[in-house]
């Protein structure tokens, strides 16, 4: 690579930082803010990360030890059949909330109760929430 290619590549990569500093896409965002929290968020043996995927439609949960990059349990919600919601609830919620009951008694299974719970850059509140509370109710300490 000749010294002017090189000049090239050292600007095209400065100003593709540059934008992504002050990018405005809803997806570079969020990517930023999750690869912020999950600088801050290691998972390990004693105490694993549990990680929440929210998507628009479902919910998907890992407990994962990051020392060894291992899945130890994973939860999807369409393993749950016939999920009634309280009243005052929603399908959803119900479901998130059964979700964190089902991911617990896994973990407790392979012995894990404390974990560190990584909710990807989704807001405290709805379906995370409930899955957070499901999953305290069953057991699991973060």
């Amino acid at each position: 690579m000749s010294e002017s290619d090189k000049k090239r590549v050292k600007l095209l990569n400065r100003q593709q930082l540059k934008i992504m500093k002050h990018s405005t896409n809803r997806h570079v965002i969020q990517k930023r803010r999750i690869e912020k929290i999950r600088s801050r968020i290691h998972g390990t043996k004693i105490r694993p990360r549990l990680s929440l995927y929210r998507s628009n439609n479902h919910l998907e949960a890992q407990v994962i030890d990051d020392t060894v990059g291992k899945t130890l349990c994973a939860v999807h919600d369409r393993l749950l059949k016939g999920v009634k919601p309280a009243k005052g609830q929603t399908k959803n919620i119900a479901a998130a909330h059964a979700l964190g009951i089902l991911l617990a008694e896994k973990a407790k299974a392979k012995k894990i109760i404390d974990v560190v719970f990584d909710r990807r850059g989704a807001k405290y509140h709805g379906r995370v929430r409930a899955f957070a509370e499901g999953a305290r109710a069953g057991g699991l300490n973060f």
